[in-house]
């Protein structure tokens, strides 16, 4: 089947495609490098239907080496740098076939795994002749699942023309928001910038100078640039929207960034790597309830779990069952609330804490920590207990500013009893005792995954 993507880009001519290490190619640029990527895939005989891996840095060449492989019709399985054992592990599950990695310079390598890919949903995209996606998930409270996808329904919810933005590359292309990114940008004639690392610092030094409109990120991100104080250190007036999904967002925290950017307007996506980016609106920007729009998309919500039904949903998982219901909806597992048509996300149902039979949900308690002074990151989950099957447990993370008898780098233990009844005092007044941290824990450690996600687990 033929995809008309490349084509359709032509029309872009000499605009500006991508920044990418404060060099700028046109469309004109990109399609050269899809056109060197063809010559590439012909002399190694890649051909429709191969598992290919493409992998390494988010690239102008990277971005191009995709748009040959959907081009080329192949099962993509795009990957970022992972340690040995992870990486052989995903090149299993996946049955990848020929792996591309790209170097530091863009240089091309390719290898034969020996493997042959067979699973019956490869085999589905092969008799109807379509390109497919493998992505897997962050694997934050589990292992990572590996979903495929038909890579011309994804394309499907792009179409051509529209507001011509420069948009910041937040995540990279083995996340579904990173692929959401690049064709949304592209498809509308608009600029794909990328950041040399996803430090609030970079990040917002790359929107001052290269006048980026629109920010795609995460809760836990945003959380970082308030705690690192950059705002005030950089020109934010180019920037229009922050979009901010893949987690439950600590109302404080949006509060805080409101006050801090005006002019800026919050929005709340939604998507799943099984399911696509959902179009939705926010409420407000200072709150957390959102509508999901139905273009392409239909929900229902049973036992306050969102089930959600895609046209452009997965095939199913390589290695684990899909949780389709006989309509064809998707169980979410996150846990909402409603108000007519608008929705609250309170969190994964696996997250829910179970105190002696009352659920708590950890953003709700981390919202109010944040309120706490000189707490910077927290992150909130079980604890197994005799007494209530569980209580609640959080790991703080301490301001630089913090006076040093609390400072996060050496808290001494008397400390550290100080921290844990300030912020035990400040729930209590703000929440019902159930919800009240029992365990509060002083930690140095990163608290989220390469993905800036909250890595919770129970402990």
């Amino acid at each position: 089947m033929e995809i008309s993507l490349t084509t359709e880009l032509e029309k872009f001519g000499t605009a500006d495609a991508i920044v990418c290490n404060g060099s700028t190619i046109s469309y004109e640029q990109l399609l050269e490098l899809v056109a060197h990527w063809r010559d590439f895939l012909d002399g190694n005989a890649v051909r429709a239907g191969d598992v290919v891996t493409l992998e390494g840095p988010y690239s102008p060449e990277c971005c191009a080496g995709l748009l040959a492989l959907i081009e080329r019709g192949a099962i993509i399985v795009p990957l970022t740098a992972l340690p040995a054992a992870k990486r052989d592990e995903f090149l299993d599950v996946a049955e990848v076939e020929t792996t591309i990695t790209l170097g530091p310079a863009g240089e091309r390598t390719l290898h034969r795994t020996g493997r042959r890919a067979d699973h019956a949903l490869y085999a589905r995209l092969r008799t109807a002749g379509r390109p497919g996606l493998v992505l897997f998930s962050s694997g934050t409270t589990g292992r990572s699942k590996a979903s495929v996808l038909d890579f011309v329904k994804v394309l499907g919810r792009y179409r051509t023309g529209g507001r011509q933005q420069r948009i910041l590359s937040f995540l990279s292309l083995d996340h579904i928001g990173g692929i959401n990114t690049l064709l949304h940008t592209l498809c509308q004639g608009g600029t794909v910038i990328t950041a040399a690392e996803r430090t609030p610092d970079t990040v917002f030094a790359t929107i001052e100078r290269h006048g980026v409109d629109v920010l795609p990120t995460t809760p836990t991100f945003l959380n970082m640039v308030l705690i690192a104080g950059v705002v005030g250190r950089y020109a934010t007036t180019s920037l229009r929207l922050i979009t901010y999904g893949t987690e439950p967002m600590p109302l404080r925290t949006l509060q805080r960034l409101k006050e801090l950017l005006p002019h800026v307007r919050f929005k709340q996506t939604y998507g799943l790597s099984e399911l696509g980016i959902l179009p939705t609106k926010s409420r407000s920007d200072d709150t957390l309830w959102v509508k999901l729009g139905d273009s392409g998309f239909d929900h229902r919500i049973v036992d306050d779990v969102l089930w959600i039904r895609s046209e452009m949903a997965m095939l199913g998982y390589l290695n684990a069952p899909a949780p389709f219901d006989a309509d064809g909806y998707f169980n979410t597992q996150d846990v909402v609330e409603t108000d007519g048509d608008w929705i609250r996300i309170l969190g994964r149902r696996s997250e829910i804490i179970n105190v002696g039979g009352e659920k708590v949900y950890p953003s709700e308690v981390e919202s109010v920590i944040l309120e706490v002074p000189d707490v910077a990151e927290v992150t909130v989950s079980g604890r197994p207990s005799h007494v209530t099957g569980m209580v609640v447990k959080a790991t703080v993370l301490l301001s630089e500013n913090a006076d040093d008898a609390t400072g996060s780098e050496n808290v001494e233990r008397g400390d550290e009893r100080a921290v844990a009844r300030r912020i035990r005092a400040h729930c209590a007044a703000r929440l019902e005792a159930f919800k009240v941290p029992a365990v509060v824990e002083v930690s140095s450690a990163a608290q989220h995954s390469d993905r800036f996600k909250k890595i919770r687990s129970l402990a």
